[in-house]
């Protein structure tokens, strides 16, 4: 069957047109509902069982299971419909508005990653007048932006499920099977103002967070010791000092201080083992200087992701592939699809090296190769 370029491009470009970021600034934060029924309504047409499950009590923002065929096991192929906010003054095209140039399709979120749904539906064509042993399942979720509550609500949920799942981050059809969690903390400091003449009369956070910047400098070098991972560009868990605030005035004794961080840790490591860590050398330091140390999370935290090497899916990948299966540093949706017992990579087209970014585009050269692989994926897996 021949490659339904104009198709494909003109479902992308409806999808691009229609907004949905998602942000933990409210003033950005929208919906996705309009994307999820757009897609509910080329799946249907293609005879795909639909359902849209809402994760937010108004309906705003929900998740979409359409599913092909019937029966356990089978392929989930994922994405998720939100993207990241945008400054449109630093674009040259309408981010809002797919635009073709040097054999490139230029949009928000073209890459990261609505440019994988027209092509999963590509794919989805060759297989309409073939029985599936095996159900095909497109899966499009909400928030993996933000928060990725669209993930967590499927996970905990216990659907959908089957044999292996497919996320078509952009990856440049490199199939990756391995990357860091993150977790974004704040550190807040409680001591005690007073008159800058006299020390006796405060407790200065800021001479507290001063020891707090050493420890988590010395805890750094301890987890690269520790977690270290050669599979990795960046082999170790990186823990960056994000931003500091604390003070308000120089003739003052600084009364409160906070710092933000961002953690990232290889599969070695547990998230949980390591933040708890975290807390108990925060609470010393209190101890010692006598203030108040609060350890928060600004976001809920995603652990890291790895599929097994000699898994039957990065096997399968790297033989269709041609590429060993890879590590990257940024976050997925895969540790909570791998959650309902699936076994998961990560590969899709484009690269992440244009997500986030003005000007985000989607290769040309990447539509026809994408839906060649996809269509492998799906014969192997439910014919």
């Amino acid at each position: 069957m021949p490659l339904p370029e104009q198709q494909i491009i003109r479902q992308l470009q409806a999808l691009v047109g229609t907004a949905s970021v998602s942000s933990t600034d409210p003033s950005w934060d929208q919906g996705n509902r309009a994307v999820v029924e757009l897609l509910e309504g080329w799946l249907a047409d293609l005879g795909f069982a639909t359902e849209i499950l809402d994760i937010t009590d108004d309906g705003r923002k929900a998740n979409l299971v359409a599913t092909l065929g019937s029966g356990p096991g089978g392929l989930v192929l994922a994405g998720h419909t939100d993207t990241v906010p945008f400054d449109e003054g630093r674009w040259r095209s309408d981010p809002l508005s797919l635009c073709e140039r040097d054999a490139r399709l230029y949009g928000l979120g073209s890459t990261d990653m609505k440019g994988f749904f027209p092509l999963v539906l590509a794919a989805a064509r060759s297989f309409l007048d073939k029985p599936l042993r095996q159900p095909l399942i497109v899966l499009a979720t909400a928030d993996e932006e933000s928060s990725m509550n669209g993930a967590r609500a499927l996970a905990t949920a216990g659907r959908p499920r089957a044999r292996a799942a497919i996320i078509g981050e952009p990856t440049s059809l490199v199939p990756v099977r391995m990357h860091k969690g993150i977790m974004m903390e704040a550190v807040r400091i409680t001591g005690q103002s007073g008159h800058s003449s006299n020390p006796a009369l405060g407790n200065s956070a800021l001479e507290a967070m001063h020891e707090v910047l050493g420890d988590l400098i010395g805890y750094r070098e301890l987890l690269g010791q520790r977690y270290a991972n050669p599979a990795f560009a960046v082999a170790v868990p990186t823990l960056n000092l994000g931003c500091i605030h604390g003070g308000d005035s120089p003739n003052r004794i600084c009364g409160r201080s906070e710092l933000h961080i961002d953690l990232r840790m290889t599969p070695d490591g547990d998230d949980r083992a390591v933040r708890e860590e975290l807390d108990q050398r925060l609470r010393a330091i209190a101890e010692r200087r006598g203030v108040a140390i609060e350890l928060d999370p600004l976001v809920k935290s995603v652990p890291p992701f790895e599929q097994g090497a000699d898994s039957e899916l990065v096997r399968v990948a790297e033989q269709l592939t041609g590429h060993r299966a890879e590590s990257v540093a940024f976050a997925t949706e895969a540790p909570f699809l791998q959650q309902l017992g699936m076994e998961t990579i990560v590969m899709g087209p484009g690269s992440i090296d244009r997500a986030h970014q003005p000007d985000e585009y989607l290769e040309l050269d990447q539509l026809k190769p994408c839906v060649r692989l996809l269509e492998q994926f799906i014969a192997h897996y439910c014919l």
